[in-house]
């Protein structure tokens, strides 16, 4: 792995959506590649990470301790993240709510998951999408298409049963996978597909 700062540094926002796992163990994975995950949570994802991880703050987070790690403040809007001058390889939103799709759609920027995944389509950088909804309304599909169109890709939680997979964490890392190949990454979580 490169160690420019540009290489090394990619935002990672857990927002109220179900599936919290993802985000944790997306976090898990950048620390193990020596990666520095910019980690901002949203009031909504830190009740999903009380409700399905029984995490109730940052010292219940596994890594958080860990030196590689940053933890912004969803209210910090003047954080490194907010800024298109701050050295970053790009944006995992992980998962993503509907409430937090139709912002970015719009452009709003309120918080800091919001103007930092503003500034990453700005800036260009890869903006990977994990949504959890279903059913799907149009509206979503909609916002979902609008911002494919802006650049964005869009890695939706879905279960993988042709890998094998059986497990929770078997589905988790299958998403992961998907949501790093967005940047070039081989965690080596999964075996690949080879016909």
């Amino acid at each position: 792995m490169s160690d420019t700062p540009s290489e090394r540094n990619i935002v990672v926002a857990i927002s109220g959506a179900s599936g919290c796992q993802i985000g944790l163990r997306l976090v898990e994975t950048l620390c193990r590649l020596d990666m520095r995950p910019q980690v901002i949570v949203s009031r909504g994802g830190w009740q999903v990470l009380a409700r399905e991880a029984g995490i109730s703050g940052r010292s219940g987070l596994p890594w958080h301790d860990d030196e590689r790690v940053t933890l912004h403040g969803e209210a910090n809007v003047g954080a490194a993240p907010a800024s298109g001058t701050f050295p970053c390889r790009g944006m995992i939103v992980a998962p993503c709510s509907m409430g937090t799709l139709a912002r970015l759609a719009s452009g709003s920027s309120s918080n800091l998951l919001e103007r930092a995944a503003d500034v990453t389509l700005k800036e260009r950088r890869p903006l990977v999408l994990i949504p959890r909804e279903s059913p799907l309304s149009a509206l979503h599909l909609e916002n979902l298409l609008r911002l494919s169109r802006q650049g964005a890709r869009i890695v939706p939680a879905m279960l993988a049963l042709y890998t094998g997979a059986r497990t929770v964490d078997h589905f988790v890392d299958h998403v992961v996978t998907k949501a790093l190949d967005g940047f070039g990454i081989d965690a080596g979580l999964i075996e690949r597909w080879s016909g």
